[in-house]
């Protein structure tokens, strides 16, 4: 499935609080969310652009699914 292009950051860190992170924090333009998976704590940050560049939204995606053992192309429907 191709990566979506017009992803705003509000957008993504909705999906990724509904996967259940949770935003700790803000710094400047860039959003950090964690999730305790498996015993460790996964950190992401979101950087809170409109859109999200093509790169850096996979490259979060790819990040996500690893660590949640998610579908990147279901991920990817769900934006």
């Amino acid at each position: 499935m191709k990566v979506p292009r017009d992803v705003n950051a509000s957008e993504l860190i909705k999906l990724l609080e509904r996967c259940g992170y949770i935003v700790i924090r803000q710094t400047g333009s860039h959003i950090r969310l964690t999730k305790m998976v498996d015993d460790k704590e996964h950190v992401i940050t979101v950087p809170n652009h409109k859109p999200v560049k093509i790169g850096t939204l996979h490259s979060i995606a790819k990040d996500i699914c690893i660590a949640n053992n998610y579908d990147i192309s279901e991920f990817y429907g769900q934006l």
